[in-house]
């Protein structure tokens, strides 16, 4: 009998780690439902598992990836996912319509939307980030705000009351938006506490927030909470997305494009 529990004990383990691999981001009461058993066993499974490094749990389920993000600096960022984050990007600027007011934060995804970005008339744009407004100087029909206050080395952005100020007499269409993490429960975060209040005050001044993330962020978080996912209005991301992440999104009414 020993041996028999101990066999099933192994193999739940096996499809737990092989279900996560698969999708990188599962929550207990799914494991539950595939595997048949109570979430009072499936957390002590997980708990065994972290132990032995081979997986976190996270708010209600477990991650393959440390769910906690760390600040990097914006050169060292720009080079991880490089060519899904030109991809995103370039559908962003789809987005942009003629004689258009929108905003950007900063970011190296959001910085290939300054990059991806060819103005149809005339287009005011409203950014916190340095690197977008120097993509953004090569075309002479778009107005760029600047905002200003103290800039940050690490993102080559601006944070701080100034920048807060500005925006309270400002209203754009669209807001661009990068993060550190997308938590499908506890949702966006960046690594920065004065850039999430910026960020805060972007989304107020905007009709809508569409974010900019590759797939890696899902099911991480970071130290700063910008907004909960239902105050998004479209997430652009690559198709490396888990489906069952997809799938969430959409049941929460979110528009979700894969490129």
């Amino acid at each position: 009998m020993k041996n028999t529990t101990g066999t099933l004990y192994m193999e739940r383990h096996q499809l737990i780690l092989e279900q996560l691999k698969r999708e990188k981001h599962l929550k207990v009461a799914t494991l539950c439902e595939r595997l048949d058993v109570s979430a009072v066993t499936i957390r002590k499974d997980l708990k065994l598992l972290e132990d032995k490094g081979l997986l976190f749990r996270t708010h209600g389920g477990a991650s393959l990836e440390n769910p906690y993000m760390n600040e990097r600096d914006v050169t060292e960022k720009a080079t991880i996912s490089a060519t899904e984050k030109s991809m995103i990007a370039e559908a962003a600027a789809a987005r942009i319509q003629e004689n258009d007011s929108i905003i950007i934060a900063s970011g190296t995804t959001v910085q290939q939307l300054g990059k991806a970005i060819v103005p149809k008339g005339k287009l005011n744009v409203i950014t916190s980030s340095l690197l977008v407004a120097i993509e953004l100087l090569k075309h002479k029909d778009i107005d760029i705000i600047q905002l200003g206050g103290n800039i940050r080395h690490r993102s080559a952005s601006v944070t701080g009351h100034y920048a807060e100020h500005i925006l309270n007499h400002i209203s754009s269409n669209q807001f661009f938006m990068g993060v550190d993490g997308i938590d499908l429960d506890y949702g966006c975060t960046t690594t920065n506490i004065e850039e999430a209040i910026l960020n805060q005050k972007m989304m107020d001044a905007a009709q809508k927030t569409i974010i900019l993330a590759d797939s890696s962020k899902f099911g991480k978080r970071s130290l700063a909470k910008i907004c909960n996912l239902d105050d998004i209005s479209e997430i652009i991301t690559d198709k490396d997305l888990s489906p069952a992440i997809a799938d969430r999104i959409q049941e929460m009414g979110i528009k979700l494009t894969l490129v």
